[in-house]
Parts: C-alpha cells; sequence; structure tokens
C-alpha cells in the first residue's frame, strides 16, 4: 500500500472502520451489527464518517489553499463536488434497478423496505427530486449530506483557516439554532432530509478544526491522559453513555437505571437534528480514542493496512456498501434469515469491499509506475 510519510494513518484506519461498520449496520438483523460503535453509546458509525470527513477536507484542501490559494483550493472543491454528484445519481440508478430485479427473488418487500415506493407512485416527480437531491432511498442519505457540506467548504475555508474560533462559534450558533427551531432542507414527499445539514455541519466543521488544531500543536507533548480533568470527563460520559446503550437491550434493567423523568428529559436521543447527546457523547469518544490510540507499528500489520486501504477509497467503497446491504439482506431471507447465512453474507459483503481497495490501491500504483516510466524514458533519437 501506497503510503505517504506525513499523512495520518489513523485517520484512514478509523474512515475504514466506519465504512465497515455501515455497511454491516445497514444489514437488518447482522450478528456482526453487535459489534459495530452504534452498541456501545449514543452515536454510530455516521458521526465517525463526517467528522473525519471534515478532517481530511480541510487538512487537504488546506494544504492547497496555502500553496495555489484559495481560488484554485475552491476549483478543485467544486470539482470533488461533481464527481460525487456523479457518482450519487449512477449509485442510486444502480441501486434502485438492483432492488426491482431482486425483489422478484426477496422473500419481503424489498421496495417498500428501501424506500423505492415514492418513485413507483410518481417516478417523474421522483426523478427531478434525484437530481435535487431531495430523493434519497434507504441508505443513501450520507452521500448527499457530504456533498452539501463540501459545497460550502470554500466559504468555511478562510474562516477556518484565519478565524478558526470565529468559524467554531458561528457553527456553533447554527447548530444551537436548529435544536431550537427544527430548520431542516425539504425532502421527497413533503419530508425532510434524514441527515440534517444545518446540524451535522457542526461535526464537519470541528473535524477540520481538529485538523488545523493538530497541525499547530504536532510538536507539543502531552501530559498523561490520566491525569487531565478533560479526559477524566471524557472516559466518565463514554462509559455511563454506553452502559444506558447496553441496558436498552434489557428493558428491565433499563427501568431501574433511567427513571422514567430521567428518560422523558434524554430521549428521542435524534440523529436527523445530531442531538446534543449523540455529539456530547461523539467528541467524548474521539477524544479519548485520539488520546489513548497513538500511530505506531500497529498501524502497519497486515489488519491494519486492509482497513486503511478501505478508508483512502471511502467513495468507491461507500457505493459498494450501499449496493451490497440490500444484496445481503435478499441472500439472508433465501437462507432463512439462519445466524450463519447472515454471517457469512456479512464476511463476504467485507471481502468485496476489501477487493475493491485493493484493485483501487494495485490501479493506482500501476499509474503511477507508468509515469514514473515514461518522464525517465529517453526522448532522443535512437
Amino acid at each position: 500500500m501506497t503510503m505517504n510519510p506525513g499523512r495520518d494513518l489513523r485517520i484512514d484506519f478509523f474512515r475504514g472502520l466506519a465504512l465497515v461498520f455501515i455497511f454491516w449496520d445497514h444489514i437488518p438483523d447482522n450478528p456482526l451489527g453487535n459489534l459495530t460503535v452504534r452498541n456501545i453509546g449514543f452515536s454510530d458509525a455516521a458521526e465517525i464518517f463526517v467528522f473525519l470527513a471534515g478532517y481530511a477536507a480541510v487538512l487537504a484542501y488546506g494544504k492547497v489553499a496555502r500553496r495555489d490559494g484559495w481560488l484554485v483550493a475552491s476549483v478543485r472543491i467544486l470539482r470533488r463536488v461533481w464527481v460525487l454528484y456523479v457518482a450519487h445519481i449512477f449509485l442510486l440508478v444502480l441501486l434502485m434497478g438492483m432492488v426491482f430485479v431482486a425483489n422478484h427473488h426477496a422473500q419481503r418487500d424489498m421496495i417498500e423496505g428501501m424506500g423505492l415506493t415514492y418513485f413507483l407512485n410518481d417516478p417523474q416527480q421522483a426523478l427531478v427530486d434525484e437530481l435535487m437531491l431531495r430523493f434519497k432511498p434507504n441508505l443513501m442519505d450520507p452521500l448527499p449530506l457530504y456533498i452539501l457540506l463540501l459545497l460550502g467548504l470554500p466559504v468555511a475555508l478562510p474562516l477556518l483557516m484565519h478565524r478558526l474560533a470565529l468559524a467554531v462559534g458561528l457553527s456553533l450558533g447554527l447548530y444551537g439554532l436548529v435544536q431550537v427551531f427544527k430548520w431542516n432542507l425539504p425532502a421527497q414527499a413533503g419530508g425532510v432530509w434524514y441527515f440534517n445539514p444545518f446540524a451535522w455541519q457542526l461535526l464537519f466543521v470541528l473535524g477540520g478544526a481538529m485538523a488545523l488544531l493538530g497541525q499547530r500543536t504536532a510538536t507539543a507533548r502531552p501530559s498523561p491522559a490520566w491525569r487531565q480533568p478533560l479526559f477524566v470527563a471524557a472516559t466518565g460520559v463514554v462509559l455511563a453513555s454506553a452502559v444506558v446503550a447496553m441496558a436498552w437491550r434489557w428493558p428491565a434493567v433499563h427501568d431501574v437505571l433511567i427513571p422514567r423523568w430521567l428518560g422523558e428529559w434524554i430521549y428521542p436521543i435524534d440523529k436527523t437534528n445530531l442531538s446534543p447527546l449523540r455529539l456530547v457523547q461523539f467528541l467524548a469518544l474521539a477524544y479519548c480514542t485520539a488520546r489513548l490510540v497513538g500511530s505506531g507499528p500497529w498501524l502497519h500489520g497486515w489488519l491494519a493496512r486492509q482497513v486503511c486501504r478501505i478508508g483512502r477509497y471511502s467513495l468507491e467503497v461507500f457505493c459498494l456498501g450501499v449496493l451490497l446491504a440490500p444484496l445481503a439482506d435478499v441472500l439472508n431471507a433465501q437462507g432463512g434469515d439462519h445466524w450463519p447465512v447472515q454471517l457469512l453474507t456479512a464476511l463476504g459483503g467485507l471481502l468485496a469491499m476489501l477487493m475493491l481497495a485493493g484493485w483501487l490501491d494495485w490501479n493506482k500504483r500501476l499509474g503511477q509506475a507508468v509515469l514514473s516510466r515514461d518522464l525517465l524514458a529517453p526522448t532522443g533519437p535512437r
């Protein structure tokens, strides 16, 4: 695997892990879904994906802006937005075609389960909504969110780079207003976006802020984690949320831990508007992970390198996972929803994701080798 010596491989690793978790979480009743991060707290892999998307985007395009200027960086951002938009359209077409074909062989209504009934009832309006990012069947929501967040980066990037505190403050202010007024964008059939971009932008901005702060404090030597009050507080939040999340499996235990008055205050832990409890729990988990999991030889082990490779090709692997999840559901239904079949389809999908990432990495290295050979080849007459 090609590595950049200045690149923090932890970002690739955790982004790859988030993509695996998203795939497993999207398969109904998948036994491996019990191993994902959603089982140990209020947040899930979506928060990891958006936070690291902001981190990677600001790190990459901030470097371009410092080297070539804001205009060049903005052009590159918009070019990436176009690639994501085209990928979204093609992915939606492929997903609908696959679901319509698979529905004839499934033991359950895949069309309704994937949220495609709207397309059958009003295909003309659904196509318009698809182009406007308003039509988002199940599993498709993260990509339009990422498109919109990246579309706003040319405006946010100079503010983040030169007025970081102001950028975070404005983002936090918008998030607070969303919690009060429930602002959101319209979606198909009078609905709203499942991932409210006005709320989730905060995670994207915080990810970018952490990337910039990490560059400024790269040479700092922090004190041991257990001596830091912030780490102790974050650990307490992570452990408390883990206890509550695990108690959801046993209602009797949950009723003892969470009395009715407390439940009325904390529930529902809204995902659409990124509930403050989800946000705080994720930030605590991210902080503890960053302090405890450092860069080191473990990232060069075979398994870690495979997960990093998935994270390096996140767009392609995410699209593949969206297509594989309903296919796995169909195969599980045909197999009687028995756990050996569910385990096999989940691992088979992971293998397909690994193979795609490996092929993309090999193809990239092959292209670089050909380019280097052409540049070094003699150009004069023989």
